[in-house]
């Protein structure tokens, strides 16, 4: 949410905050994708009531700092910090032969969550099977977390749930192109998935190739109503809820 441009909104982050209440988004968590800019996620956290972040590397961030275990377990000492990450692997996004030092980050991050009792935000893309190994072998369910933009298919979300994940559904749930993403979409637990925007990417239909925002999670919330069969209004109770009991809000 730090990566919008707020030129559309008068440079005014109030105003982007407002848009989206009106869009009937309540909660907010501002995911940290590298430790220099942690600032930039916890500030905005302080300041409003209803914003929360994270902290955590990326794992397409080689070239930023690599921060030990015990360096995550201080920056999340603020309680304004609700999860561990964005953290995981990239093989899409990564070349490298050896990815051992996604690896080694993605264990690192696992391991502080499990210290401070705080939920992962995971990504993966293109190594689901390395994702699911490496958080079974760290013993990920004792904190559990969110699958973050998922993208994947049925298996890998139950291999998910069965490690105390929730299954979270971007706008990539809109698209047209998404048929398999759609049928998982069916199929989560009611009590186990949430709805996000990836903002300031990833805008759902009918906004797909603009710039993302917190407001345009409704078009999300309404795409999962129409595949759940069920109203609005339950996707917005369902997926506040298990927000709120997920990141023990």
């Amino acid at each position: 949410m730090d990566k919008i441009d707020l030129a559309s909104f008068n440079h005014n982050f109030s105003e982007l905050i407002q848009t989206a209440e009106e869009s009937d988004v309540s909660q907010f968590l501002c995911v940290c994708i590298d430790t220099e800019h942690f600032a930039n996620v916890l500030k905005p956290a302080q300041e409003y009531s209803n914003i929360y972040c994270s902290v955590g590397v990326h794992p397409t961030h080689k070239e930023s700092h690599a921060p030990e275990v015990e360096e995550l377990i201080e920056l999340a000492q603020h309680k304004e910090v609700i999860a561990i990450g964005e953290t995981g692997l990239d093989y899409f996004r990564c070349d490298d032969d050896d990815m051992s030092w996604q690896h080694d980050l993605f264990r690192r991050h696992i391991r502080a969550a499990i210290k401070i009792q705080k939920p992962l935000i995971i990504h993966t893309r293109s190594a689901k099977k390395d994702t699911i190994r490496i958080l079974q072998e760290e013993h990920a369910e004792k904190v559990g977390g969110v699958m973050h933009c998922f993208a994947e298919d049925w298996e890998t979300a139950q291999e998910a749930l069965d490690l105390n994940f929730y299954i979270s559904f971007s706008g990539i749930v809109t698209f047209n192109s998404a048929r398999e993403l759609q049928q998982v979409a069916k199929k989560v637990p009611a009590d186990r998935y949430l709805i996000e925007t990836d903002s300031p990417w990833l805008a759902p239909v009918p906004k797909r190739g603009k710039l993302n925002q917190p407001a345009y999670v409704k078009y999300v919330a309404e795409k999962m109503a129409d595949l759940r069969a069920c109203s609005y209004e339950q996707i917005g109770r369902e997926s506040s809820a298990n927000f709120n009991r997920l990141f023990k809000l």
